[in-house]
């Protein structure tokens, strides 16, 4: 039972960590709106999630020389689909982070990731009823 939930749940799992992901990226490039020569990014949202259903993402295991080292986890996997926005109006001093752009794709991420939480609870509150008889 808990490898169908498991696997029924797999891609919304999936989906909602790389919004949370790019919604922290926005965030950053937001936040470096007046940073000079600061290259705003994103991820390519299909690709990183196509990559993260087939296995291609995940943790990945760091190498210890040492037993006291920390585990520790990959600060972005889904580094690999991130990329540099183009940039549209040139700044002076080379940041190229567009507000109006990246209120935009915030506002709009947001509303997914919502949209995504919502659906999930949706799915595990039918399969709780359905367990339950109710």
């Amino acid at each position: 039972m808990k490898t169908q939930l498991d696997q029924a749940l797999q891609f919304h799992q999936s989906a909602l960590n790389l919004q949370a992901q790019r919604q922290q990226m926005l965030a950053s490039n937001i936040a470096n709106a007046d940073t000079p020569n600061y290259k705003a990014r994103d991820i390519d949202f299909g690709a990183a999630l196509k990559g993260a259903l087939s296995g291609r993402i995940g943790p990945l295991a760091l190498a210890g020389t040492s037993s006291r080292h920390l585990a520790g986890g990959p600060d972005m996997p889904f580094g690999a689909h991130v990329g540099f926005r183009s940039d549209f109006q040139s700044n002076v001093d080379g940041n190229t982070v567009n507000m109006d752009v990246e209120r935009a794709a915030f506002a709009e991420n947001s509303v997914h990731y919502e949209a995504s939480v919502t659906f999930i609870n949706s799915l595990l509150r039918g399969m709780q009823t359905a367990i339950t008889g109710q």
